[in-house]
């Protein structure tokens, strides 16, 4: 059979401890999906299915035996490379209820169609004409900590900072974006702020004003997602413009997907293909935002410099002038080497530089 494909659980580790609003992480596991072609020797297809612990709906214990029992169908398909529809088969191999194997065996798929060399989507970003803008990503922690991851991100260049909040003290919080905007105003440098659902129904409103004083871009998620009245209602009236994030996942029907946005109306969605179940199913989301006119941005969830380079090859297709939120590539220790640098505030694809990428002893589908 020409196409065969097997994967490899690779954990993560991250080099400082990253805190959010759903705990303090360490580490992280993807599963490594490789495609090979028996009749191109030396060709091979990366992909990557990353869950993420406690939000992903793949997030599941026997995760790993469902994603075997997805390579071993894939595997008995008997399939060429060329002719076959991607979409057809995705839909075919993989249950709803896997998002994260769909999106990396999306990312396989088409490395392995475009020839095995990394380049999923040929743009600008992929021929290294042109980066991509990305918000400095600033992980909770003590006052100093933050200050300091924020003095980091600026001297590197970044003009959009994202900072999580909903964790720890909420006037410590507060004082950090007090910090940024007595230095900087909102021409100059851009604050997000991400709850991750952190807030309530008793304090939400409260705390939407005390941050609408620091001139803030937008805030993700400020109520945990399924209380679509009061979202509504958030996304009418808060001084603070509403992106919505885990409010998407879980939902893979187009109808539903409308309805949802419809309904809430927010100014803003966030798009995590990883978490939605690939590139197709983003592509709806966008194309429902842009039907009713909600701006959106696409953000990484975590994934190895793997994933990370599909989800930015794709990004890069839009451009979407807004900055997107790819900037996580650098926070582990044992990342896989990739292309991918980040200068002045942007992610680019240096060809010069080789992927140093895992060539064996990946595991065979059970």
């Amino acid at each position: 059979m020409p196409l065969k494909i097997v994967y490899k659980p690779h954990t993560l580790h991250f080099r400082k401890e990253a805190g959010t609003s759903r705990g303090v992480l360490t580490q992280k596991t993807s599963w490594i999906l490789t495609v090979t072609d028996s009749e191109k020797p030396g060709v091979t297809g990366y992909g990557e299915c990353g869950p993420l612990p406690g939000l992903s709906v793949d997030d599941l214990p026997d995760f790993e035996a469902q994603l075997a029992e997805v390579c071993a169908i894939f595997n008995d398909l008997d399939l060429d490379v060329f002719p076959f529809n991607l979409g057809i088969i995705l839909d075919q191999l993989v249950p709803a209820h896997l998002p994260s194997v769909r999106a990396g065996l999306e990312m396989a798929l088409l490395d392995i169609m475009n020839g095995g060399r990394r380049i999923l989507f040929k743009n600008g970003f992929s021929e290294n004409r042109q980066g991509i803008l990305m918000n400095g990503l600033i992980w909770m922690g003590s006052f100093e900590n933050m200050v300091e991851q924020v003095e980091e991100k600026l001297a590197r260049g970044f003009s959009t900072l994202k900072m999580k909040v909903g964790a720890i003290d909420f006037d410590q919080e507060c004082r950090v974006l007090e910090m940024v905007r007595s230095r900087y105003s909102k021409e100059e440098i851009t604050l997000r702020v991400d709850a991750n659902g952190a807030f309530t129904a008793d304090n939400v409103s409260e705390r939407l004003r005390s941050l609408a004083e620091f001139d803030l871009h937008s805030i993700e998620q400020p109520i945990k997602a399924g209380q679509h009245e009061l979202m509504a209602d958030l996304c009418a009236s808060s001084p603070v413009p509403v992106a919505l994030d885990e409010e998407l996942i879980g939902i893979s029907d187009y109808r539903e997907k409308f309805a949802l946005l419809k309904k809430l109306m927010p100014p803003f969605i966030i798009l995590k293909p990883t978490l939605l179940g690939g590139f197709r199913h983003t592509g709806e989301w966008i194309e429902i935002a842009n039907r009713l006119h909600i701006g959106w941005w696409i953000t990484s969830a975590l994934e190895s410099n793997i994933g990370l380079n599909a989800i930015a090859q794709y990004t890069a297709s839009f451009n979407n002038p807004l900055p997107q939120g790819l900037g996580t590539g650098q926070i582990y220790t044992n990342n896989f080497e990739s292309p991918l640098t980040v200068e002045g505030g942007h992610l680019h694809y240096d060809k010069e530089v080789s992927w140093q990428l895992p060539v064996h002893a990946f595991s065979e589908p059970a």
